[in-house]
């Protein structure tokens, strides 16, 4: 019984060991086999971390030959940075730097032709950033950023600043602006950096020359004293006197979908910031800053573009914060600081006999501060056209010389000539004027043979304030429309309802 227990246990053993021996195979053959490659696909990630230990064992250095790296996909031809922080992770193939192409930023050297070349380079790229570095200072002479064979939706990225130069040999006989985009389509110009225009060696290069506002005919100071003083010439350090035509700083001619927001425009030589026939215009975010009597500074310019939002701007200047000229419609302006300057302002229209077309035209949310006009429309006489359809709402004025004003007799000129023609004025309505004026709350000119109509008044609220001028009541002329509520002052001088005859427009003059 003893010795069949022990053979029956040893040939049990045997069978056991012979199993065990088999699974062991299997499962060694499986480590080799699909099974570990297809785990090798789910966890990639965590064996290319081992694989200097099962893959890079020191059998293959003991063979004689180098190891080879391996990796899980194809490596790169060559490493890659990744895209520069802050321009919107543009791939780096789409960055052009204007210091790659030469500018070296030093506030001396002329950069200019740095500038085309990045810009020739960036055109041919859809969605392109050209970029103006932060930390530098580029002299660029005048230059044209042209289309209209480049390609869509390039960010021209203003980081750093970009003065003008100031010497008159740059100039020629007169430019009529400084930097132009022009024929572009979905272009934006962005960033925390400045234009710098260098302005007071043109501002007081020609004192006599430059037209005046002409609403000062209006403001009388009290001692009789000249408002603007005649300036002492002050020559370029350069070479001389500069020329006689002031260039405007930034300008954007046949474009489509231009967006300016971040940058900074100072001391212009005449217009800081000008749109002319371009459609689709978004500005936001922007800065003017000059002195309140820097002559002919305009804020903003529009000329015959359509489709503007213009809002949560600081605009400080010598001229209107905004002008509105002639072929704009669909233009909203909102959320504005204004002031040194001289208002926002529609105009001035029909100068030299010619037609104006303006209509659709919001102003809302508007703080001035220390400005001479407010809100204004401003038409010249001989003028034909039509302003139509305007909304000045919620302005708040502090010590403006003259917050609300139509003058359709403008003339920045000693004389002008009595004409009867005039660009016709209807649906202009002022909402919610509040606050404080220093010479005359309310001035309403308009023309004999073409009175304004549809005036609409509504919770208007100005107080004087007595500084160093002459001051007087509300002023009316040819002015139709309606007090929608009681007004202060007392607005007594607007005649209720339409006026009884009317020069009706001829067809050539309608719009």
């Amino acid at each position: 019984m003893g010795g069949l227990s022990f053979r029956s246990f040893t040939f049990m053993f045997i069978v056991a060991f012979l199993v065990w021996s088999s699974l062991n195979v299997e499962i060694c053959n499986a480590r080799r086999g699909k099974h570990w490659r297809q785990q090798t696909r789910s966890s990639s990630a965590s064996l290319y971390k081992k694989k200097g230990k099962s893959h890079g064992s020191n059998n293959h250095h003991k063979s004689g030959s180098k190891p080879k790296p391996k990796y899980l996909s194809p490596p790169p031809s060559k490493p890659t940075n990744p895209p520069s922080k802050g321009y919107d992770n543009v791939p780096s193939t789409n960055i052009f730097d204007v210091r790659n192409f030469g500018a070296v930023g030093d506030g001396k050297t002329d950069d200019t032709k740095a500038f085309q070349t990045a810009w020739a380079a960036a055109c041919k790229v859809e969605a392109s950033t050209m970029i103006v570095p932060s930390q530098y200072v580029f002299l660029v002479g005048p230059i044209s950023f042209s289309g209209p064979y480049c390609q869509h939706n390039i960010v021209f990225q203003l980081d750093g600043t970009i003065i003008a130069p100031v010497d008159a040999k740059s100039w020629g006989s007169g430019l009529f602006q400084w930097l132009e985009f022009t024929k572009l389509v979905g272009i934006t110009i962005k960033g925390s950096g400045v234009i710098d225009g260098r302005g007071a060696f043109w501002w007081q290069d020609a004192p006599y020359s430059d037209p005046l506002d002409d609403e000062l005919k209006l403001i009388i100071p009290l001692n009789k004293t000249l408002l603007r003083p005649p300036p002492t010439p002050l020559n370029s350090s350069l070479s001389g006197k500069m020329p006689s035509i002031k260039p405007t700083a930034l300008r954007f001619y046949g474009s489509f979908n231009v967006t300016v927001t971040g940058i900074t425009i100072q001391n212009s030589q005449q217009c800081h910031l000008k749109f002319d026939n371009c459609i689709g215009i978004v500005v936001y975010n922007f800065t003017v800053s000059s002195p309140g009597d820097s002559p002919n500074t305009d804020g903003i310019h529009l000329q015959n573009s359509k489709d503007a939002l213009i809002r949560s701007s600081n605009i400080a200047c010598g001229d209107d914060c905004v002008s509105i000229q002639t072929g704009c419609t669909n233009v909203y302006v909102h959320n504005i600081n204004c002031g040194p300057g001289h208002g926002i302002s529609i105009g001035g229209l029909g100068k030299d006999n010619t037609k104006a077309c303006v209509s659709n035209i919001t102003v809302k949310d508007i703080v001035m501060k220390n400005t001479m006009n407010g809100v204004r429309i401003k038409t010249w006489q001989g003028g034909s056209g039509s302003v139509q359809g305007v909304f000045f709402s919620n302005i708040q004025v502090n010590e403006v010389q003259l917050p609300i004003v139509i003058d359709q007799f403008y003339c920045d000129k000693s004389k002008c000539k009595n004409q009867t023609a005039a660009v016709a004025l209807s649906g202009i309505n002022y909402e919610g004027i509040k606050g404080t004026y220093t010479v005359k709350p309310v001035h309403l000119a308009c023309s004999d043979s073409m009175p304004c109509q549809d005036v609409t008044l509504t919770n208007i609220q100005l107080k004087p304030v007595q500084e160093r001028y002459h001051m007087y009541d509300p002023f009316c002329w040819q002015t139709f429309g309606e007090l929608y509520t009681p007004t202060q002052p007392p607005i007594g001088c607007l005649q209720v309802g339409k006026p009884s005859s009317n020069k009706i427009q001829a067809d050539h003059d309608q719009c």
